[in-house]
């Protein structure tokens, strides 16, 4: 029995690399152990266990323990769908213009993330299209929170060798919507990471060179690496009770426990002391009303999920 990596999955076949080389595998079985109500029970950055097999291809039969999974929820399947796991450093990558500077989907995702413990860096890609004040004093808000934020252009090169140099060592997933630049940045950070999308998609997504699947891509002589994934439109929070939502706000944080009834849930109550903190500017307004606005979606999903 081997131990590797997962490095990339498509239509349930799994690179996993151990010891440098690396082993196209299928399951061992129809279902993993501890996987049954998961989307897709494997990911870049799973740890699992395989042995050869007499048609050439590995075997996969148990994940090992994840310190942390980033995920999210499948509308269509109604499950959780992993995008990556064990990593060391989440990066959000947004844009200034072209797509719009989008700060509810980057507070959807930071929620989840903070439900995982994972640290986070925002990367604000094609910033040669400029960057106004307003969404500086947004990022200057998000760097108060705990998160690092860099400012780089795939088209320039501008800030691109800091964030490489930055993630030298840790394995990182790129997470951001449609149109904010991964595959350019990607890239710039991996030369050559697109002939790899190409290879596997011709040989096992029926020819799509568009990135619909999640690949892990290793530092060169560096332990580490980097996970592309698809582009998403929206970003749906799950797997939280509403009473515990305002835990996954750092910024509500000074203000928990102030409120004038226990089970105050921060959104209509009198004596709230979160409402207070937006009203006199403590907390950014935006921030709130993205609260507001997942704790309605987690009351409408929780007899699904919980």
């Amino acid at each position: 029995m081997a131990k590797g990596i997962i490095w990339w999955g498509i239509n349930n076949i799994f690179g996993v690399e151990t010891n440098g080389l690396q082993t196209e595998c299928r399951l061992k079985g129809k279902v993993l152990k501890d996987a049954e109500q998961e989307y897709n029970p494997l990911a870049p950055g799973d740890l699992v266990e395989w042995e050869a097999s007499d048609s050439g291809r590995g075997l996969i039969s148990a994940r090992l323990p994840r310190k942390n999974a980033y995920q999210r929820w499948n509308k269509k399947r109604r499950q959780p769908q992993t995008i990556a796991a064990n990593l060391d450093l989440l990066l959000l990558v947004t844009t200034t213009q072209s797509p719009p500077f989008r700060p509810r989907f980057l507070d959807r995702a930071l929620v989840m993330a903070e439900k995982e413990n994972l640290p986070v860096k925002i990367v604000v890609n094609k910033i040669d299209l400029g960057l106004d004040g307003e969404i500086e004093d947004r990022l200057a808000g998000y760097q108060d929170l705990g998160c690092e934020v860099a400012l780089c252009s795939s088209l320039t090169s501008e800030g691109i060798e800091d964030l490489q140099v930055s993630l030298y060592g840790k394995t990182a997933a790129l997470v951001g919507q449609s149109g904010v630049g991964k595959s350019s940045l990607l890239n710039r950070l991996v030369p050559g990471a697109h002939q790899r999308v190409g290879e596997l998609s011709a040989k096992y997504d029926r020819g799509n060179h568009t990135t619909n699947f999640a690949l892990l891509y290793a530092w060169d002589g560096r332990t580490g690496g980097i996970i592309d994934t698809p582009g998403v439109r929206e970003f749906e929070v799950f797997g939280i009770a509403p009473a515990s939502l305002s835990a996954h706000f750092p910024d509500f944080e000074p203000f928990q426990g102030k409120c004038t009834f226990n089970r105050c849930t921060h959104r209509v109550e009198p004596g709230c002391a979160i409402r207070a903190a937006v009203e006199n500017g403590l907390i950014e307004p935006d921030r709130w009303d993205t609260y507001l606005k997942i704790y309605e979606d987690l009351l409408v999903a929780e007899k699904t999920w919980m």
